[in-house]
């Protein structure tokens, strides 16, 4: 289903919000969100084909660059997880106490975010001196597994803190 960010209404369940631009995994979100029955948000800057699933639903937004990153905060509550490999977003939506899982299965948290921030703040500064001209490596098979192990260990460590 595609409807436009002003369109979106959530229903109170726990979701999983993607930052869809450029994630490998949503198939994988798909599969993990379709066993445990949750709801999956993907966010966009354009239209792009989605898994014909139940609860999953895709939210295209316009106008700024960052315009998708603040979606999801203003529709994050505490307990969602949230799928980004942008860092600045995973800081703004743990700080509204969501879980939140790099594409690679790295998982994000206030332990580790300002230490994630500053590696991001000096490698972007090395690229922009011309000392970095690479971008990351390659996503793996290792990542997809590694992420599809994490994101079940969130999802059954957020049930257990719920129905204890």
């Amino acid at each position: 289903m595609r409807i436009s960010a002003k369109q979106y209404r959530g229903d109170g369940l726990l979701d999983i919000y993607v930052d869809s631009d450029a994630c490998p995994v949503k198939l994988e979100v798909c599969k993990v969100a379709k066993r445990y029955q949750m709801n999956v948000t993907f966010v966009s800057n354009s239209r792009m084909r989605i898994p014909d699933q139940e609860g999953v639903k895709l939210v295209v937004v316009e106008g700024q660059l960052d315009a998708a990153d603040d979606f999801i905060v203003e529709n994050v509550t505490k307990d969602d997880i949230v799928v980004t490999a942008d860092i600045p977003l995973a800081y703004r939506c743990i700080k509204s106490g969501a879980q939140v899982i790099g594409p690679t299965g790295r998982l994000f948290s206030i332990d580790n975010i300002g230490e994630s921030l500053a590696t991001r703040n000096l490698l972007s500064e090395l690229r922009e001196a011309g000392n970095i001209t690479g971008g990351p490596p390659p996503f793996q098979k290792r990542d997809r597994s590694r992420f599809l192990q994490s994101l079940d260990q969130i999802v059954q460590s957020i049930k257990r803190s719920l129905y204890p």
